[in-house]
């Protein structure tokens, strides 16, 4: 059940190769490790609403991507069962936003994760919870 031996950071590169969204969002991965990532992005003109703040579905993205890259450090490819968004505060343009995955629970099948985003004074963004399903099969 256990994943290969194989690194956070080994995970993230195979991730990254495959994964074209992750560059057309503009995400940068700032740190990695087990059950960990965070990320950053800077809030585009593309991205607003027609409200023109951030739109709900680059929030909820950046979030799912952060999870997908925690989630799959372990080694064992897995995949989002269950996940819901908060929205606490709008982004706007120019706003550097900062997304971080914790895992908060990790079992034999399902794995728990919290994951923020806040903007550059520290304010929560969003906050997003996913529940993962570790399929026993390795990354490579």
């Amino acid at each position: 059940m256990e994943g290969q031996e194989i690194s956070p950071r080994e995970v993230l590169e195979i991730m990254l190769k495959r994964d074209r969204f992750t560059a057309w969002l503009g995400l940068v991965i700032d740190e990695i490790g087990l059950g960990y990532c965070k990320l950053h992005y800077r809030v585009t003109g593309e991205m607003l609403n027609g409200f023109e703040i951030l739109h709900g579905g680059v929030l909820f993205s950046a979030s799912d991507s952060a999870l997908a890259f925690a989630c799959n450090s372990h080694g064992t490819i897995t995949v989002a069962l269950d996940v819901s968004i908060s929205f606490t505060r709008p982004g706007k343009e120019g706003e550097l936003l900062t997304v971080e995955a914790k895992e908060t629970h990790l079992g034999k099948r399902i794995g728990i994760y919290d994951i923020r985003t806040t903007n550059e004074a520290g304010e929560l963004v969003a906050l997003f919870k996913g529940t993962a399903y570790r399929t026993g099969k390795p990354v490579e």
